[in-house]
């Protein structure tokens, strides 16, 4: 079949091809479609997974840690030695330095920030008391992370994502000069939504940085660390040792859950950091509890029993995930490839596809299918402050639905895609 360049096509031609795409769309309106691919929510035959679990702690005789201690009662501030062994051997740091938490990890993104808000690192003012300050965001990235700078108040910096990772270039020149720069957000696997992972350059040129202020962070979000979807996984330089090399250990929080591996609203969610921010860190904990759920921390070693059994469960999540990710890569390829009005990732893993469509036509895109009964994460969502200077950035999130029901959805966004496109190409020459 003949595919035609859309730019290259006759008004004539256009004006026939959005007569047809409407006619397609309208019958999709008229199916009274209710499908959400709005977040990237594991579906429940991935829940599913992980219902043995629960039956694990079905007697006194294994509540107790390995250190002897009654997992039903308060104490072990830092969490379970076993799981921060676990998180240790996930993210590559050593054991000592992991804080294992409740089921969040952005829970504990939030409260690192608040922490440095309201108390600051060893040798610093607390950031509230610093004035006007700015956090780095590299962009396409993840809504929530900038949600969270943003309500303590930062300026939110757009730093471009590359395929290597953000533009180092941009943020070694935007940090050595300017101490209100405070961090930056980085998702080094799998990146979201890009599904992008971090180059060994990049990792490096992280570790190496020289910022002005002496209590900038990198918030190191490794959510998906383990979360392969193909024979070709992507490797993450680890960015704990490199920075062990260049003496530069205060400089990264580490951050990981199980929320995607077994429960997102009942998992396990660490944060590795050096001693120094430790000492901080555990003294805001402090005050705050008197000890993590370690019933469900021991649930979790009991099910994994060690890092193979982690590596066994995302067997079986890749299982279920990869048909969803390669019903989008062909539903985009077969409706949208060659006609030159988008582009795609196709990710090795991770959670999320990310597009790019015509320059102005990501909001008609996301209304367009929400009209239709398909809800998707709003444009300008992986932007600071939801705007998407291009608007053309969309983020599919293919995890949730059935394959029978993502079929659908796809098959209205290339639509959607395809009409707005139209649309945008004849007003321009209007």
């Amino acid at each position: 079949m003949l595919v035609l360049d859309y730019r290259s096509m006759s008004n004539e031609a256009l004006s026939a091809e959005k007569a047809d795409l409407e006619k397609r769309y309208a019958d999709f309106k008229a199916r009274g479609l209710k499908l959400n691919m709005a977040r990237g929510k594991p579906g429940v035959d991935q829940l599913d997974l992980s219902m043995p679990m629960l039956d694990i702690l079905n007697s006194t005789s294994n509540i107790y840690a390995s250190t002897g201690d009654d997992c039903r009662n308060y104490g072990l501030g830092d969490g379970l030695p076993e799981m921060r062994e676990l998180f240790a051997e996930m993210l590559g740091i050593d054991d000592h330095n992991i804080i294992v938490g409740g089921n969040s990890s952005l829970n504990m993104m939030f409260d690192a920030i608040s922490c440095a808000m309201t108390h600051g690192f060893p040798g610093c003012k607390p950031w509230s008391q610093q004035g006007h300050l700015k956090f780095l965001c590299p962009s396409p990235g993840y809504d929530r992370h900038f949600a969270i700078t943003e309500y303590f108040g930062f300026e939110l910096i757009t730093v471009p994502m590359t395929d290597q990772g953000p533009d180092m270039d941009v943020v070694e020149s935007l940090v050595k000069d300017d101490p209100t720069i405070k961090g930056i957000w980085c998702v080094p696997k799998y990146s979201n939504p890009t599904g992008i992972t971090y180059s060994d350059e990049t990792v490096r040129r992280f570790a190496a940085l020289k910022p002005a202020a002496p209590d900038f962070k990198i918030f190191w979000d490794n959510a998906y660390c383990v979360h392969d979807l193909t024979d070709t996984p992507d490797t993450l330089l680890n960015l704990w040792h490199e920075c062990r090399k260049q003496h530069s250990i205060d400089m990264p929080i580490f951050f990981a859950s199980t929320s995607k591996i077994t429960f997102p609203g009942a998992g396990v969610a660490a944060m590795g950091a050096s001693e120094h921010n430790l000492t901080v860190f555990r003294e805001h904990y402090s005050y705050q509890t008197i000890g993590p759920d370690k019933l469900n921390q021991l649930r979790h070693i009991y099910f994994f029993g060690n890092l193979d059994g982690v590596k066994l469960q995302m067997e079986k999540h890749r299982a279920i995930l990869e048909p969803k990710f390669q019903v989008v890569q062909e539903k985009l390829e077969s409706a949208l490839g060659g006609k030159n009005i988008a582009e795609w990732t196709n990710p090795n893993g991770g959670y999320f596809v990310s597009v790019d469509v015509m320059d102005g036509c990501a909001k008609r895109v996301v209304s367009l299918c929400k009209e239709a009964g398909v809800t998707l994460t709003g444009a300008g969502a992986t932007f600071p402050y939801q705007k998407d200077p291009r608007d053309r950035n969309i983020r599919v999130a293919p995890t949730y639905p059935p394959v029978s029901e993502l079929e659908l959805a796809m098959d209205l966004f290339c639509i959607a895609v395809q009409l707005a496109a139209v649309e945008k190409i004849l007003a321009d020459r209007a």
